[in-house]
This record gives structure tokens, sequence and C-alpha cells, in this order.
């Protein structure tokens, strides 16, 4: 098989193939972001490996070879256990359609293995290990598609993204950019979320910020998305946003709530959420002020008087379209 066609069967550019045709597992390895490790591991224990070996001990990996890896990585990115994978790809299970078009890897055959989300949350963060960002963009998008906001991240970007963050934390300096690619993929996804419906008649504007210092966005991020989602006017202002800036938007906006995120009790500020609180506008006589949100584990036992802490994202939901209905 010719360049053109490794470049079919891995969606990537085509590496150098050795003399006989043939690919070295270090160099499948570095096209599928697949460790070797582990590319070895699936020819030993489940025969997913080359149909030739140079000097009978070599691996060298064909077209048809990594085209069979890519539908491996697929199948295992859908939550799949690596033995059930296996035993799909060698009875030929969509073998003909390996081939991604767009530059996509193709889609398991049917849907995705009914249950919980914990087999697709698996599989997202095994993806991520591998660094595989086509298998995340697909499959954060079926998720999407299929539990909708909040499940898909209750139950599936949120879980994911804290089994990678441990595996950083135990891994010491390891696993940065898995928990980078990830978080940014992640990120895309929500962006792209768009109303199912026209706006939500009468629905009151709700501003979103991390306090001063707040870096950590996505899950702001995933209220953003659920709100666009049902239609309620919302304003995304993302990190760290500074006081005096905050309190602009608000005096500009005019929201009906304005929700603060604080990731630790370090940016966790009870001053500017009294701050926030106290801002007015409107006409002499009907002056108005917004309803503050504390959202995050940082206000965690520290909550601001006069403030609400929802419990989840379900939970701000309904009360963010609540006060547009008062």
């Amino acid at each position: 098989m010719g360049p053109e066609g490794y470049r079919a069967a891995a969606g990537g550019r085509p590496p150098q193939a050795s003399a006989d045709g043939g690919l070295t597992t270090g160099a499948v390895a570095r096209l599928l972001g697949v460790a070797p490790t582990t590319l070895r591991s699936w020819d030993r224990r489940y025969g997913i490996g080359p149909a030739a070996r140079e000097d009978g001990r070599h691996r060298r990996w064909t077209g048809a070879d990594i085209a069979a890896l890519r539908h491996m990585c697929r199948l295992t990115s859908a939550g799949l256990p690596p033995a059930e994978a296996a035993r799909a790809v060698l009875a030929g299970a969509s073998r003909a359609t390996a081939a991604p078009r767009r530059g996509h890897p193709p889609r398991a055959p049917g849907p995705l293995p009914p249950g919980s989300a914990r087999r697709e949350c698996r599989g997202l963060a095994r993806a991520a290990l591998r660094l595989d960002a086509p298998a995340m963009e697909e499959l954060l998008t079926e998720v999407l598609d299929r539990y909708g906001l909040p499940a898909a991240w209750d139950e599936v970007m949120a879980p994911a993204l804290h089994a990678v963050g441990r595996k950083w934390e135990t891994g010491g300096e390891r696993y940065i950019e898995v928990e980078h690619l990830l978080s940014w993929h992640v990120s895309g996804a929500l962006r792209g979320v768009r109303a199912t419906g026209p706006p939500a008649p009468g629905a009151g504007l709700s501003l979103l910020a991390c306090a001063p210092g707040e870096i950590h966005t996505l899950a702001l991020e995933a209220l953003a998305a659920t709100l666009t989602r049902h239609g309620l006017p919302v304003r995304m202002f993302g990190a760290a946003l500074p006081v005096e800036a905050l309190a602009e938007a608000v005096r500009r906006t005019g929201p009906d709530a304005v929700v603060l995120w604080a990731q630790s009790h370090g940016t966790a500020s009870r001053s500017l959420a009294a701050r926030v609180g106290a801002i007015e506008w409107g006409v002499r006589g009907a002056r108005r002020r917004p309803v503050v949100f504390t959202a995050g584990p940082g206000w965690a036992g520290r909550q601001p008087p006069g403030t609400r802490h929802p419990s989840g994202l379900a939970d701000a939901l309904d009360a963010l379209a609540a006060l547009g209905a008062r």
C-alpha cells in the first residue's frame, strides 16, 4: 500500500514506511497516539497484530493492520473493554468502513452500547490519554446528542476531566498535556451548543463570570451552554474578570442574576459577592439589583449572606429559569 493508503487508513500524515512496505510499531504508535506497549499488548492478548513480521520477529504493520487498529481505538474510546473491542474487530465488523471521512475516525456500527454513561466516560478518558483528538471530538458530539445538557456534563465530561486530573496528580509532571487537550475539546464542544428552539419568553439575563484570579472556567462554560440550549439569555465573561470590569458589566447589562464561580477558597471573595449584589440600575423609584449565585467548590462553607448556592448544573438551570418567570 502506498503513502495515500496509509493516510486514508490512519487519518493523518503518512510516516515513512520501511523497505518492505510495512511500518514499525514505533511509527504506528506515533501515528495513532497509542503507546507502543499498548500495541504489543493488543497483539499478544487479543491477536490485533500485524499480518507480517520481519524475520519472523519484528512487527511490520500494513495499511489494513492500521485500519484495524483505528477501529480498535474507536471502540475502546466508545467505552468497550479491550477484549470485547478486539472480538468485534476480528469478527470484521465494519472493517470496510474503517477509512475515515474528512479526517475523522469512523463511527462504530450502530449506537453506542446501552446502559449508563460510564462507558462513554471511560472511553473519553482513554481517548484523551492517547491524545486522540478526532475520537474525543466525535465522542463529545455523541454524548451531547444522546444525553443533552446537563446530563452529558454531569455523567461524562466532568467525571472524565476528574479522572484525567487524578492521573496527572499521581503521575507528577506527566499527563499535563492530556488534561490540556481534553479541556480544550470539552470547551469547544460546549461552545458549539445552540438553542433548540426560540428564546424563552420573558426570560431574564444571566451574567456568568469567574472571580478575580480564578482561571477554571469549564463548569461555568457548561452552565452557559445549558442556558443557551434552553433559550435563556446569557453573557459569559470567562476567567479572572477584574472587579471593576465585573461591576461595569453588571451596570451595563442589568442582569436578573450574576453567577460567580470560584474553584478554590482563595478566589471565593465574600466582599465581591456583596459588592455585586449591591449594584443598582434603572430609574429612580424602580431601581433593581441582581440576584447573586455563588457557584463552585470554593464557596463551600463560605456562602455570603443573601446569595444562592446551586447544588449542581440542573439546580442552577431551574433557579435561573425561575427568575425570569417571576
